[in-house]
This record gives structure tokens, C-alpha cells and sequence, in this order.
């Protein structure tokens, strides 16, 4: 991979897209050619992602500055190489920005730029072009020599969650009341943090399924059960959760971006370590058993639960 940027040539994209450039100094590399070449280490498997994050869908311009969204839709990418276990190797960014939108492309482009360099992940290209509404496409590459999958857990696993949940449930909720959210639970709607390392000590302590959260715990969980062929038993009393959020608005909230892991039950996992070395919980929530009829999740007491976010609701 070159650090050195080709030389562009005239007229307003090309000047925007210089822009961005000093924008990120250092934090983008190898920008100009038609696709961006990347070397990957030995023996190790190229790990690719995209999201989307839309105006009107995903945030709304009146919740947050420009830098927050482009942070925020960087980090929802760079999740998904999380939930694999994947150590990031470069982000390309696809812009659609509309003309009121022109003033805050900068904003914009800072705020990519400082999740992708919290996460030691180069910007090695993109695309840049008008429309009606302001969408960041983010696409995130990485590698791993074993990726952690949805299709991994395991009858006799134990499942485990990061975090405390809730906050950006909560948030939401308020920001669509009209009111004024809590400043915690605002943080972690507008701040989401990408649990790259966590899920790579993880798998290094002998996680064998994962998947980030960004619909809900709950939604989340069912997509693992069902690509394992599973049924999971989840104790919602026992979630860590943000002040003044109940187990269920906090088995629910979506825009978590915390990992649900699935361990071998003779895995002893060093909790103590893994809140001292990156200061978040990790929660035993539940078992995994033999696939039952039609259910995917069921609570610790035997009863039904309810399901998280979908995206075309």
C-alpha cells in the first residue's frame, strides 16, 4: 500500500476532495488511483464490510454536529470488523452531499478521520457526489486469522455481552419526545465506541461466536441462534445496564455496537482482566442448548421474548 496520494486533477470534486485530504493529513494514504491495494498479513483472511448511514434514517442533522456523524458512521462500520475479530487494515468512505450540506463536508470528514485513526485504520479511498440526502457509506477491510462467525456457538456455551446497554435506546427515545436525553445516555448514542480490541482478546481467550449489537440484543441474539442452528437462554436481570434503564428497554436499544460473544462453558474467562484492561463490563447473560422447535430465544424462567430493531420496519 503506497502513502503517497496521486496528484488530482481540476474542478469542484477534485478541490473537495483535496480538501478532505489535508483534512486528514496522515490519517488517509494511497489516495487517487482507481482502487486502493492493500497487503495482507500471512496466513491471515481478508475480513469486508459496508454501512450505510443515512439522513433521515440514521440520525437526524438537529441531534449532532457534522463530525459527530461522520464519527458515528465510521464506527458502525469498523463494528462490524469487531464482531469478527478482525484487526482493521483500511476504510473508503462514499459520500453523497447534498448542496446544504456543502458548508460541514470538512466536519464530516474530520469526524471519519478521527474514528478510523482511534481504530489504526487507514483512509485508503472512496467516492464523492450530490444528491438530495446526506448518506456516508462506509467500507470497512480488515484480516484475522480466524474470524469469529455467527455460525459458531455450541450447545453448553455461555454467552456473554460487553458493556452497559440501554444508553442509546434512551436517548433516542427522548430526542424523538422532544426532550433533552441524559448526558450518558446521549454519549453513547452520539459516541459509540468499536469493540476492536476487546473482541480480538476475546477470541484470543477462546470465543468461538460473535456478533456486534447495533439492533439490540435481542435481534442480535436471534440472528445468532439462528445462523449456529441453537436456542439461547438469556437472563435479561442480569444485563449491565445505564441508570435509569430497565432489562427490557436495555435487551432492546439498538445503536449499542457492544459484541454478544458465545464461550465454551470450559473456557474460564478472566472477567477482572477484561474489565481492568479495557474499562467496560463483561456479562455472563446465558446458555446455549440444542435447537427447540421454532425458538431461537427464550428466557432464563422459560418464557418468551420479545425481538429488537429491524431495519425495514
Amino acid at each position: 500500500m503506497s502513502g503517497a496520494h496521486l496528484p488530482l486533477g481540476d474542478g469542484r470534486e477534485f478541490d473537495a476532495i483535496r480538501a478532505m485530504l489535508e483534512e486528514w493529513g496522515p490519517r488517509a494514504t494511497g489516495v487517487g488511483d482507481d482502487a486502493a491495494t492493500l497487503e495482507m498479513p500471512s496466513g491471515a483472511e481478508l475480513v469486508v464490510s459496508t454501512d450505510a448511514s443515512v439522513e433521515g434514517v440514521h440520525f437526524r442533522r438537529e441531534w449532532m454536529s457534522a463530525s459527530a456523524i461522520g464519527a458515528r458512521a465510521a464506527t458502525a462500520a469498523l463494528s462490524d470488523l469487531a464482531a469478527m475479530a478482525a484487526a482493521p487494515l483500511g476504510v473508503l468512505l462514499s459520500l453523497v452531499v447534498p448542496e446544504r450540506w456543502q458548508s460541514d463536508l470538512l466536519a464530516l470528514a474530520r469526524g471519519v478521520g478521527v474514528a478510523a485513526a482511534n481504530a489504526g485504520c487507514p483512509i485508503v479511498g472512496g467516492n464523492l457526489t450530490r444528491g438530495s440526502e446526506l448518506s456516508l457509506t462506509i467500507t470497512v477491510l480488515g484480516h484475522a486469522s480466524s474470524p469469529l462467525r455467527r455460525a459458531g456457538a455450541r450447545s453448553g456455551d455461555r454467552v456473554y455481552v460487553t458493556g452497559r446497554l440501554g444508553g442509546p435506546g434512551a436517548a433516542l427515545r427522548a430526542l424523538l419526545a422532544s426532550e433533552t436525553p441524559a448526558a450518558a445516555h446521549l454519549a453513547r448514542f452520539i459516541a459509540p465506541v468499536p469493540r476492536l480490541r476487546e473482541a480480538q482478546w476475546l477470541a484470543a481467550a477462546g470465543a468461538r461466536a460473535a456478533i456486534d449489537i447495533s439492533d439490540g440484543l435481542l435481534a442480535d441474539a436471534a440472528h445468532l441462534a439462528r445462523a449456529s442452528g441453537v436456542t439461547l437462554a438469556l437472563d435479561l436481570e442480569s444485563l449491565s445496564r445505564m441508570d435509569g434503564v430497565t432489562a427490557a428497554q436495555a435487551a432492546t436499544s439498538g445503536e449499542e455496537y457492544e459484541l454478544l460473544i458465545a464461550m465454551p462453558a470450559d473456557v474460564s474467562v478472566d472477567v477482572g482482566q477484561f474489565v481492568r484492561t479495557f474499562g467496560i463490563p463483561l456479562t455472563d447473560i446465558g446458555s446455549v442448548h440444542p435447537a427447540v422447535a421454532e425458538a431461537v430465544l427464550i428466557a432464563a424462567d422459560g418464557g418468551g421474548l420479545a425481538h429488537g430493531h429491524d431495519h425495514l420496519r
